[in-house]
């Protein structure tokens, strides 16, 4: 195949996709080494970007996918007819945010930290697929262990954790 077979192919196979695909699952199909995958997406994330695409490539931990453009997406939403998504209250936002920069984490942490109860916001971020249920520690009870989801980076545009901003330092 030349490079101009094999990035079509990178892009067919990701629309048809329709969500995350591992790259070494992509350069599998390809019969490709990783490092030559990883090159032709970065090679389509340019090519989208320069000729002014209404689709994006999204990076989340080592997966990709096509989306449509943040700038395109009320167009998109109103073609399809789809409902805007709530946004989320202060209280999820909170949860969210000890979740993701201290997970793995316990119902009774997150509730520790804000000092309220917090089951009915972690129920809705689980239903939400932003949080999901990521084991139980092995302590009396063996309390649920919660951690953020690929959904959880989709949603705030990260393609890691690495990404969150740094905490202050404490005093």
């Amino acid at each position: 195949m030349t490079r101009t077979d094999l990035l079509s192919a990178v892009e067919a196979i990701l629309f048809a996709a329709g969500e995350p695909l591992e790259i070494g699952r992509l350069a599998l199909a390809l019969e490709l080494e990783l490092e030559d995958a990883a090159e032709l997406i970065d090679e389509l994330a340019y090519q989208l970007e320069h000729r002014g695409a209404g689709i994006c490539l999204l990076r989340l931990e080592g997966k990709v996918q096509l989306c449509a453009r943040p700038e395109h997406g009320e167009l998109v939403r109103t073609a399809l007819e789809m409902r805007r998504s709530q946004p989320l209250s202060p209280a999820a936002l909170e949860v969210l945010a000890v979740a993701a920069y201290h997970q793995p984490v316990t119902k009774s942490y997150i509730e520790q930290v804000r000092g309220v109860d917090c089951s009915h916001v972690v129920n809705s971020l689980c239903q939400k697929h932003l949080l999901e249920e990521k084991g139980r520690l092995d302590l009396p009870g063996r309390p649920l262990i919660y951690g953020t989801t690929p959904e959880f980076l989709r949603c705030f545009c990260m393609e890691s954790l690495e990404e969150l901003p740094q905490l202050p330092a404490e005093n």
